[in-house]
């Protein structure tokens, strides 16, 4: 079991509520885009910032890759690039172990898991 993150609307979330997750990334969804942004621990606050930094009423949903019924590939943006998870199909509400609320610090930062 690997866990991959999410960050996302919380809107965004709740509209797939209980069913199926269909949001690729911000305003874009799996169908247009053809599988779902995620990112490691470690890739989490660089994604937050550059896509979410402006956005609040955010959410991380923590996904158990074994949960999944459709492929999880790794893939870098550009040729070189660092790897990001990439799921392509939709994500069943029961693969999401954990919702995790996004709020800033004093600063402004997304306060995010560690």
């Amino acid at each position: 079991m690997t866990d991959l993150f999410h960050i996302t609307e919380r809107a965004s979330w709740a509209a797939s509520q209980p069913g199926e997750y269909r949001t690729s990334t911000r305003g874009v969804t799996l169908e247009e885009q053809g599988f779902i942004h995620c990112s490691l621990r470690h890739q989490l606050r660089a994604v937050a910032e550059c896509v979410y930094g402006d956005a609040d009423d955010l959410v991380v949903l923590v996904i158990d890759t074994a949960r999944l019924p459709v492929p999880v590939r790794y893939e870098a943006a550009e040729a070189g690039g660092e790897k990001y998870p990439h799921i392509y199909g939709a994500v069943p509400a029961p693969a999401v172990t954990e919702v995790i609320a996004v709020s800033r610090d004093d600063a402004g930062r997304l306060l995010l898991p560690d």
